[in-house]
């Protein structure tokens, strides 16, 4: 991915901004994303303790083991004390979305940047189902979460500000509920493109309070995510909608994609810039002059 740094740029709040992006080399998606919101939710699946949140994996990833996941289990404290896993070491949590999985381009780009300790969540027990009950099972999911963090930083001696909660469609709202489950307590939140369909007005979607600072990188918003913002510090690259640069017309999927693919380059090279805005409509017409900020970086006061 490449990309273009634009100072003069109109950026976008809560703390909303507006940045621009530039991509080359992505792959594109070329089929249109499809929801079936009428599909029921499958309660019995939800109700099963092999695939709902009691049933979340933890894949640890350090400098030295990157490529080979050792798996944390709660409640097991020799699977940690076994591990790469330093309680000195930041850790960043990632939590994959709908019919995904944990692996994209952020956890490669945290070490590159910082000796950090990752965990990602696989959840791909309720994530890989219907859409309708993946929704339903995100509190679920996000609860254990952040029971298993509470866990674990009260085994370790981890320190709260350290922790960065980091989530993708669906996975932004799971991290918003584990946020909360620990009231509040991680330093850090980041939501990609938090998913649209079914939460808007819903009580267990990603709040600008469920951590310390809440941000938030927008990409579909109004198609696949949703475009209000909803977090602290709102970021909308390329006006936060569809088409992003190098999608196809119909590729929703690959405009929100985009989101931990922006996050991920701007993990490593920390260069895109936004401009504050004073209201939605101001981000999404380029009309934008306030203050500039980068989006993605270690700077946790982008607040409106």
């Amino acid at each position: 991915m490449r990309w273009k740094r634009h100072p003069g740029d109109p950026g976008t709040t809560a703390t909303t901004w507006r940045a621009r992006a530039a991509t080359s080399g992505c792959r594109t998606a070329t089929a249109p994303h499809l929801v079936d919101l009428h599909e029921p939710a499958d309660e019995e699946l939800l109700n099963d303790p092999t695939r709902n949140g009691a049933n979340n994996a933890y894949w640890l990833f350090t400098r030295s083991n990157q490529n080979n996941a050792q798996i944390l289990v709660h409640g097991d404290a020799n699977s940690v004390w076994n591990s790469h896993y330093w309680a000195g070491r930041p850790l960043k949590v990632i939590v994959h979305g709908w019919n995904s999985n944990g692996n994209s381009a952020i956890n490669p780009s945290l070490h590159q940047t910082a000796d950090v300790n990752v965990i990602v969540l696989d959840w791909r027990g309720i994530a890989n189902s219907g859409y309708w009950t993946a929704v339903r099972g995100v509190p679920n999911v996000g609860e254990h979460l952040g029971d298993f963090l509470t866990w674990l930083v009260n085994l370790t001696g981890s320190n709260w500000n350290n922790i960065h909660l980091i989530g993708f469609s669906l996975g932004a709202h799971v991290v918003g509920n584990a946020g909360r489950r620990t009231g509040s307590r991680p330093t850090r939140i980041t939501g990609l493109d938090p998913a649209g369909p079914e939460w808007g007005g819903n009580a267990n979607a990603l709040k600008s309070n469920d951590g310390a600072y809440v941000e938030c990188i927008h990409t579909c918003g109004g198609r696949l995510g949703i475009n209000d913002p909803i977090c602290a510090a709102n970021f909308y690259p390329n006006g936060g909608r569809h088409r992003q640069p190098g999608c196809g017309l119909l590729s929703y999927t690959c405009s929100h994609s985009r989101a931990y693919e922006y996050f991920a380059a701007s993990v490593r090279f920390d260069h895109l810039v936004g401009r504050q805005c004073t209201n939605q409509s101001q981000a999404n017409n380029n009309n934008c002059s306030g203050a500039a900020f980068n989006m993605g970086n270690s700077i946790l006061y982008k607040r409106g």
